[in-house]
């Protein structure tokens, strides 16, 4: 029968793995990276095998995932050929790497997706008439505002990246005064 701290794991793992569709990334890599964080001690792949259940392969890419990501590092114990993994375990820095490892996969493509489209609408725009151009106006002014909320968006990703760990409290702080003046 499973220990009250076995139970407790298994449930944060498997939230942390629910969590992987607001990464953007998949549920094991997820659960593999939560196994990681809560562990005392480095695993080795074989270990990870064991705990989440999955193949070799599944193992192996998902680790190298983590590693691409910069959430997971690499251990080598002398006399021991077997490589063993960890993951950053303070949370400012994990949530840091997050944040921008998903702006860079996914905010900095549509951003520039976004300038692409306006510069040939705004190109096209000139030999463009009747329904073409208006259509073409409609199309310009989405674009426009949904360039303006991203960068809205990206501005307060950089002021919270560029706050650092020190800076999370006055920003906090902050927040709940902005939320009590529009109570």
């Amino acid at each position: 029968m499973a220990s009250t701290l076995e139970k407790s794991k298994a449930l944060f793992i498997t939230r942390w793995g629910e969590l992987s569709g607001y990464w953007g990334i998949n549920r094991t890599m997820a659960e593999l990276h939560a196994l990681l964080y809560i562990s005392a001690d480095p695993l080795c792949t074989d270990d990870i095998m064991v705990a989440l259940q999955i193949s070799r392969g599944n193992t192996s890419m998902n680790i190298r995932q983590l590693l691409n990501w910069g959430l997971v590092t690499r251990i080598h114990k002398k006399g021991d050929r077997k490589e063993y993994f960890k993951a950053e375990t303070d949370a400012w820095e994990m949530f840091e790497t997050i944040v921008r490892e998903r702006r860079r996969r996914e905010v900095e493509p549509i951003i520039e997706t976004i300038d692409r489209s306006r510069k040939i609408v705004v190109e096209a725009m000139p030999t463009l008439k009747g329904e073409q151009r208006r259509q073409a106006k409609i199309f310009r002014e989405r674009l426009d505002d949904l360039a303006e909320s991203l960068e809205v968006v990206n501005g307060l990703l950089n002021l919270l990246l560029s706050a650092g760990k020190g800076g999370v409290q006055q920003l906090r702080d902050l927040l709940a005064h902005v939320e009590k003046s529009v109570e």
